[in-house]
């Protein structure tokens, strides 16, 4: 007979509980994950609820305690990783800021948090000193994917497109030859943020090494956008390396704040209708919670940022539930 979490918490049996959840997933077509830092900021107490509370075997780090994983010295790498094997845990990819900065010769991005123009950089050297950083911080953590993104929004990005598209190339023919791939996030903060965007740029960009982190929560953000089945469609299915899950909403037009985040299940992002057609499509790699939505029950930040992550991921697990997919 099958038990649900409140059967097994009140006979004490969390080791119970989240085994029972690990073999429930075996048959999963996919890596299913959370992003740790989207839980709170103490790592151990991510991997504890991903592990225990979610049954997931796999989690997507981007900050460790509150440090990103580029920047981890080799004591910090090494406390991660033991917290990792303690609860049985693989990294899906480094959730590295890779290319999220302003590009040498645009005019300063809105977007890019700053309105200095002594931010923008004379040439990209420091992203790819942020590239080697990051191919080392993937290796140490057992994941060949990295992600990046196409640099701060521009009103006009045409003039710098063909210039864009040579970094974005650089970067993974580096990364290739370190058996790297870079998972580029379509992020409406920056040049791709659209799915149909994210279509274009792997239609310019056509190395292998350069795959698509698909996320339909951000494609959603742009108006009239509708991110399945369109925006899916129009995507090389066999280039997506990596996806967050997360969901939006659409305010009316001329409101202030255009766009605002839900919990998965919720809002416009079709999520049973996206997962089902991952797996028809032979999609075989992480799909991971990016929860965003801070709206959850809770006295103290920490506690509504962890709430909100527990509801969206039983909205993805009743998402994927509904799609037929064992996870």
């Amino acid at each position: 007979m099958h038990l649900n979490r409140r059967q097994f918490v009140a006979t004490g049996s969390f080791a119970l509980f989240a085994a029972t959840l690990r073999a429930e997933a075996k048959n999963c077509p996919f890596r299913l994950a959370v992003i740790a830092d989207e839980i709170g900021s103490d790592f151990e107490h991510s991997c504890h609820i991903a592990a225990n509370d979610f049954g997931l075997s796999w989690i997507e780090v981007r900050d460790v305690n509150g440090k990103n994983i580029t920047k981890l010295n080799e004591q910090e790498t090494a406390d991660a990783k033991k917290i990792l094997a303690k609860y049985n845990l693989k990294v899906t990819d480094a959730g590295t800021p890779l290319f999220k900065s302003n590009f040498p010769g645009a005019p300063l991005s809105k977007d890019g948090g700053t309105k200095d123009a002594t931010k923008i950089p004379k040439d990209l050297s420091e992203q790819f000193e942020l590239l080697e950083a990051a191919i080392a911080a993937a290796r140490n953590f057992g994941t060949d994917r990295i992600r990046c993104f196409d640099f701060w929004r521009l009103e006009d990005a045409k003039p710098f497109r063909k210039d864009m598209d040579a970094a974005l190339d650089k970067a993974a023919t580096i990364a290739g030859k370190q058996k790297m791939v870079l998972v580029l996030e379509n992020e409406m903060a920056c040049n791709t943020g659209s799915g149909k965007e994210a279509a274009a740029t792997l239609s310019r960009v056509t190395n292998p090494s350069l795959m698509l982190n698909w996320d339909p929560g951000n494609s959603g953000s742009f108006p009239g956008d509708v991110p399945y089945p369109d925006d899916y469609n129009a995507l090389p299915k066999k280039r997506i390396g990596h996806c967050h899950v997360k969901s939006v909403s659409r305010n009316a037009p001329g409101d202030k704040h255009p766009f605002q985040w839900e919990p998965v299940g919720k809002g416009l992002v079709d999520w049973t209708g996206q997962l089902k057609a991952l797996k028809r499509d032979g999609y075989r790699y992480g799909v991971s919670l990016e929860t965003h939505w801070h709206s959850g029950p809770g006295t103290t930040p920490a506690e509504i940022k962890e709430s909100s992550t527990r509801i969206s991921m039983a909205g993805l697990k009743q998402c994927l539930k509904d799609a037929g997919i064992d996870c």
